[in-house]
């Protein structure tokens, strides 16, 4: 069954080529690449027209949220995509989630409708766009992702080659080409867990020199693009 609901603590890092390969070969045994691995997935984020959303989030607050609309590979108006309410409060990733087309996500955020029939997920998600009262694409991001899992536990770890961003032709329909925003080899690691780590993966990094970094995607490319201009 489809995740709706996650509350997790993520974990953020940057690698070198080096340091990707060699986490790789040190899951082995320990991880598997899920059925989602190896797929380019693109985000548009919304914002208000002042860029609330990113510029209270970069500023590193208690307590942040964001919303984006998701699809893997080139989505068409008939195929899912996935709606994203994502809140971070004292280092805890909370998400809220719910299956759509892009025509009825245009039609949520233009207020004329829900985004489900019904349910919590749905009062959360339509109290947050009703909250900000205007909402609009304001940049889309995309990445290749290579995913893993813990057969027997919750870890779930990913890394993201080429992330890349675009704050023009916002569509998830077109391409899913953009503007680079880490230097050539250099890759995102995310660990998703619900508690602590494991003592292998602990010391799979220790050993590999690999220390957690802030970095959000978003944040990047506004800080880099959207603010300059």
């Amino acid at each position: 069954m489809a995740i709706t609901v996650m509350k997790r603590y993520e974990l953020k890092y940057i690698l070198n080529s080096e340091q990707t390969d060699y986490l790789c070969n040190c899951l082995k045994g320990h991880m598997k690449e899920d059925q989602y691995s190896n797929t380019t997935i693109a985000s548009i984020y919304y914002d208000t027209p002042t860029y609330q959303l990113i510029r209270t989030s970069i500023e590193k607050p208690e307590f942040k949220e964001k919303i984006r609309l998701r699809s893997y590979g080139i989505a068409t108006d008939k195929s899912p995509v996935y709606l994203e309410l994502k809140r971070k409060a004292d280092g805890i990733v909370y998400k809220r989630r719910v299956q759509t087309t892009i025509s009825d996500a245009d039609k949520f955020f233009s207020g004329n409708s829900e985004i489900s029939s019904s349910g919590q997920i749905n009062k959360e998600i339509t109290t947050f766009r009703d909250y900000y009262k205007k909402l609009v694409p304001s940049c889309m991001i995309i990445y290749d992702r290579k995913s893993f899992y813990e057969p027997d536990g919750d870890l779930r770890l990913t890394i993201d080659e080429n992330p890349r961003y675009r704050v023009d032709d916002l569509s998830l329909t077109k391409s899913m080409e953009g503007t680079s925003l880490l230097n050539e080899g250099y890759t995102i690691l995310e660990i998703k867990v619900q508690d602590s780590l494991p003592i292998w993966l602990a010391e799979v990094l220790s050993k590999g020199r690999i220390y957690q970094s802030s970095f959000s995607k978003y944040g990047e490319a506004y800080s880099r693009q959207i603010a300059r201009a």
